[in-house]
């Protein structure tokens, strides 16, 4: 009997486990975050989660004044985007909520990067910011020299990011120290982009320079023929990037040797996709591309009705991209047939990312907007004050409740046994 009743508990007690952790666990698997500018440190501009397939709108949040180049990252059921308003805004991923914002001394065309519960992001106020994602306190800031344009990221507990001083960063994540600096002989706008101990970033002094991640010494830098804004996507040994001399670059990682340009009619400050070994973009002629990633030959392209600066997100086949025509787009990542696209009321100029469903994007028009389906559910977010009882919360319930039921089986077998003896 004791043996049926011990095995009775512990296989409760591992069910009750189960049922309270699994769900998080499984909605942990099943979300592929865009917690940086582009996706991830190499800005592959993909996801794996899934996009709409329709333009139905999700919800739309009004800030006080653009939202201009910075582009949403969400992480953990949290949008995170930047306004020409100053503020940092936090909002529920589901249906558009405030949580916190957080006021800058100017402008943000930075787009935040998310990192071990920390959001970072620049200010035309010079600075570089650590806010606390769940509260949005400051934790730190770093001044440079000039506007912090460039968009930071975060490996290895270091923050990677340009400012229009003409410098690239490196600060230590935690406490906001400089761990290097290294000079161009421009401003940096674009975002710096890391893979496998490598930093590569453009500069306005029109070059594409492959830094040391640990300490900042150049490894090699390739000139193009004017400013590079455009922010490069690193991908099976090649540099994705584009230049204001019209033209896209392929670059050996190794060398920085060119292994391919293509030219388009007009500026590439928009930063590639690469997907399925094929690289998307929009070039200031008022197209989005396709190229074969290994040797730059043109697949489609698509016309819109003004430049496009905004840089393509890639998920599910479908290329999400806005244009200055004021509409944001789905097109077939195949063919470049159009999907659907929405109209907003002014410049797309902020860069789309997918996320549980949904795509989240801003426009110059002062809101950010979020089309889709939530596909895997989320609980509210960062929302104290309500108490809720969480998944390890009701873990331990169960468990209490298990064991009190079977001390009390005990008690009353003990009981029943001690008057039989009587």
């Amino acid at each position: 009997m004791k043996r049926t009743l011990g095995a009775l508990v512990l296989g409760l007690l591992c069910l009750s486990i189960f049922v309270a952790f699994a769900p998080s666990l499984s909605a942990q698997q099943s979300v592929d975050w865009w917690s940086t500018f582009r996706h991830d440190p190499a800005h592959m501009g993909y996801s794996a989660s899934t996009g709409p397939m329709t333009n139905t709108l999700l919800w739309s949040y009004a800030t006080e004044n653009s939202v201009s180049y910075s582009s949403p990252a969400v992480s953990n059921g949290v949008v995170f985007v930047g306004s020409y308003d100053h503020y940092l805004y936090a909002l529920n991923a589901a249906n558009s909520a405030y949580i916190w914002s957080f006021k800058t001394g100017g402008k943000i065309d930075s787009s935040p990067a998310v990192a071990n519960g920390v959001v970072y992001i620049g200010s035309q106020d010079d600075k570089v910011y650590a806010i606390n994602a769940t509260s949005g306190s400051k934790l730190w800031s770093y001044t440079t020299g000039d506007q912090v344009e460039s968009s930071p990221v975060v490996v290895n507990g270091v923050v990677y990011v340009g400012s229009n001083d003409h410098k690239v960063y490196a600060l230590n994540a935690q406490t906001g120290t400089k761990t290097w600096s290294y000079s161009t002989g421009n401003a940096v706008i674009s975002s710096p982009a890391i893979a496998d101990g490598v930093v590569y970033v453009g500069s306005e002094d029109n070059n594409v320079y492959a830094l040391n991640a640990a300490s900042g010494t150049k490894i090699w830098s390739y000139p193009t023929g004017d400013y590079v804004d455009s922010s490069p996507t690193v991908f099976n040994g090649t540099v994705y990037i584009g230049s204001d001399d019209d033209s896209l670059y392929a670059l050996s990682t190794q060398t920085g040797a060119r292994v391919w340009s293509f030219g388009t009619g007009d500026f590439i400050d928009s930063c590639p996709a690469v997907s399925n070994g094929v690289v998307y973009f929009g070039s200031e002629d008022d197209k989005v591309y396709a190229l074969n990633a290994e040797t730059g030959s043109k697949l489609w392209s698509y016309g819109t009705n003004n430049q496009v600066e905004s840089s393509p997100a890639v998920a599910n086949g479908i290329v999400y991209v806005g244009s200055d025509d004021d509409n944001v787009y789905a097109l077939n990542a195949s063919t470049g047939s159009t999907v659907w696209t929405y109209g907003t009321t002014d410049l797309v100029d902020s860069s789309p990312a997918v996320a549980n469903g949904v795509v989240y994007v801003g426009s110059v028009d002062k809101s950010v907007y979020a089309f889709g389906t939530i596909t895997v559910p989320q609980s509210s977010p960062y929302t104290p004050p309500i108490p809720e009882f969480t998944n390890q919360a009701v873990a331990l319930l169960l468990v209490a409740l298990v064991t009190c039921s079977v001390l009390a089986v005990f008690a009353s077998k003990m009981k029943n046994n001690h008057g039989k003896r009587l």
